[in-house]
């Protein structure tokens, strides 16, 4: 009865997790039970789906939940802002230059190590499958896209910055603002100067 009832959930969620269980009044033992049975997928640590069931391009909110002091950044904000047209098959997580290097089965990951007040300023905090994700604004993930130019490509940067000031998303004092914090403006002032 209780393996029907979580196969129902997770057709409608999609995963789930351990402790999404005690909603549904359903032991934990159900669902490991399950997976090894093959009735259901551990996707990752704590995280369980159907099998063969398609994932999310972006699950920000599984990463935020594995990663809580990470911040979604670079490639991974311009998608979920809508300011690129690459779809990165990794998702971009900036975390503190001493912090410990989680391990993350699933979704792929590529970290960052961002310092000072470019790690800390900047971040919105974003509603995504109950989960309240730290994703960089679009202004400071155009002045991240120059400063990692070398990882990114400068294309990409353009590209952002292009879009981002096209739709409006972004002032030239936040720009400015954020050229300052990552120290980026000798390189960026060429291309703002190029677009006002």
């Amino acid at each position: 009865m209780s393996s029907a009832r979580v196969l129902d959930a997770l057709e409608e969620r999609g995963h789930l997790r351990p402790s999404d269980l005690a909603s549904l009044g359903i032991p934990r033992s159900t669902l490991y039970r399950m997976a090894q049975e093959g009735a259901i997928v551990r996707a990752s640590r704590g995280l369980y789906t159907l099998p063969g069931a398609a994932w999310p391009p972006a699950p920000l909110a599984d990463v935020a939940h594995q990663i809580p002091k990470g911040r979604i950044c670079l490639l991974s904000a311009l998608q979920f802002h809508g300011l690129t047209t690459r779809a990165p098959f990794e998702v971009w997580v900036a975390i503190h230059p001493k912090a410990r290097r989680t391990a993350v089965e699933w979704p792929p990951i590529r970290l960052v190590r961002f310092s000072g007040e470019s790690l800390t300023t900047g971040v919105e905090q974003h509603e995504i499958d109950g989960v309240s994700v730290p994703i960089y604004g679009p202004a400071k993930t155009v002045a991240d896209c120059f400063k990692y130019r070398n990882k990114i490509g400068l294309d990409v940067a353009l590209e952002a910055l292009r879009s981002a000031w096209q739709e409006r998303r972004v002032t030239m004092d936040q720009l400015w603002h954020y050229a300052r914090i990552c120290r980026v403006s000798r390189v960026m002032r060429p291309y703002l100067e190029s677009i006002v």
